[in-house]
């Protein structure tokens, strides 16, 4: 790792927070005849993640698509050119975020950004990188933004969140006999799409949720929180929070004496860590897992994990740094199906040749009018002693979902 590259691991955003939206402007394009980002021996990669702050066990994503292309480099790079990773913290604050990418695009001038976590993190940005053409593959974050309508710059892979939402219900009515659901959200697109995604889902099977409950991002104290969940009467709750939201609601919940099933988002599929920081009331929790477990004997999640022991052998190698992995695979592949004359259209181009393409996670197809790759996703439930078992294959869950974003975006 470079000094530069170290500096951006840490921070390194300070001087510009007082950047706001307001303030953004399209980046100066290239010389002629040169690609941004793109040189005889290098091409610039970027993203952002929160390292610190509300959401910073998240920011194992970003260090997990950093180690992805350490690993890619030790292999001698694509197509002979090696990658130079730039990755910033924005703390889970959009205004930093802002911050943050300005300085990608227009003072270290990447190529492309993969695997930028957050979904108002990604919303505040996303028109600024459409218009300063910078390739986008891989937000991490399940809201339908990014692909619907197909947007040319952008390839999400990430399972929607409102297709968890109807596979999770699915699976507690179906499959648990569970009859009184209730959900716990972040109050934002993220948590939102969760909720509208449940109540429909419920309204197919004839029922409703019975408590929906919302928690702010600065939120410390979940006690009335849970106290509310218990007095719904449900026997399920379906939860889209972040780590430590779901932490402190697990510890409300558990001094309630309430004890019912969890179902959760995919954002809370590292079970071992989360096992561990609510010391063992994760177990028996059931989630949507949109990539090999992290104790999979899986080719590729096998292949990772000793990259990350070599690589950064202090890392703890769970599925939200493999989830960086993961979010990196389809940029790269596009990469190498790009060749050597390697320019924006190029990449656009070799992208929307993967149909059916597989690396960690279920297939992924785009094309020119697809920039969804996947909406599969599997079952899991955690057993003792943090690790992971599968309960189902990858499945979908059938719902139209332009229908559904109407009637999310009808609520918002």
């Amino acid at each position: 790792m470079n000094q530069r590259d170290r500096r951006s691991r840490f921070g390194g955003v300070t001087a510009l927070l007082i950047l706001s939206t307001a303030g953004l402007s399209c980046a100066a394009p290239p010389d002629e005849g040169a690609v941004r980002g793109v040189t005889d021996s290098t091409i610039v990669i970027g993203t952002f993640s929160p390292l610190t702050g509300p959401a910073a066990l998240w920011g194992a994503v970003g260090r997990g698509a950093e180690l992805y292309f350490d690993m890619i480099n030790e292999e001698g790079g694509i197509h002979g050119r090696q990658i130079e990773f730039i990755l910033k913290d924005d703390a889970y604050q959009p205004s930093r975020t802002v911050a943050a990418v300005r300085e990608m695009v227009e003072r270290d001038g990447v190529f492309a950004v993969t695997a930028g976590v957050g979904t108002a993190s990604n919303r505040a940005v996303l028109d600024y990188l459409q218009e300063n053409e910078v390739v986008v593959v891989s937000p991490a974050t399940g809201a339908t933004h990014w692909a619907y309508p197909p947007k040319k710059y952008v390839f999400a892979q990430y399972t929607p969140y409102l297709d968890e939402a109807a596979v999770l219900v699915d699976y507690a009515v179906n499959d648990l006999g569970k009859t009184r659901i209730a959900v716990i959200y972040q109050n934002d697109d993220f948590g939102e799409s969760g909720l509208v995604g449940a109540e429909l889902a419920l309204a197919k099977h004839g029922l409703s949720v019975v408590e929906a409950v919302s928690v702010e991002v600065p939120d410390t104290d979940l006690n009335s929180h849970a106290v509310r969940l218990r007095e719904s009467g449900a026997d399920a709750v379906l939860a889209w929070l972040t780590p430590r939201h779901a932490t402190i609601i697990h510890g409300a919940v558990g001094r309630l004496g309430y004890e019912p099933q969890w179902l959760v988002s995919s954002v809370l599929a590292d079970s071992d860590l989360m096992y561990e920081l609510t010391e063992g009331a994760w177990e028996g929790v059931i989630f949507a897992a949109i990539g090999q477990l992290a104790n999979s004997d899986h080719p590729l999640t096998e292949k990772y994990r000793q990259a990350a022991a070599r690589l950064a052998p202090d890392e703890r190698a769970g599925e939200f740094l493999f989830a960086g992995f993961r979010y990196s695979e389809p940029l790269a592949e596009g990469l190498r199906r790009a060749g050597r004359d390697l320019t924006t259209e190029s990449l656009i181009a070799a992208l929307e040749t993967l149909d059916g393409w597989v690396g960690s996670g279920p297939p992924i197809t785009y094309g020119p009018d697809q920039r969804q790759g996947t909406r599969a996703m599997f079952l899991a439930r955690t057993i003792e002693g943090g690790t992971a078992e599968k309960l189902t294959d990858w499945i979908e869950s059938g719902i139209d979902i332009e229908a559904a974003i109407r009637v999310l975006e009808g609520s918002q």
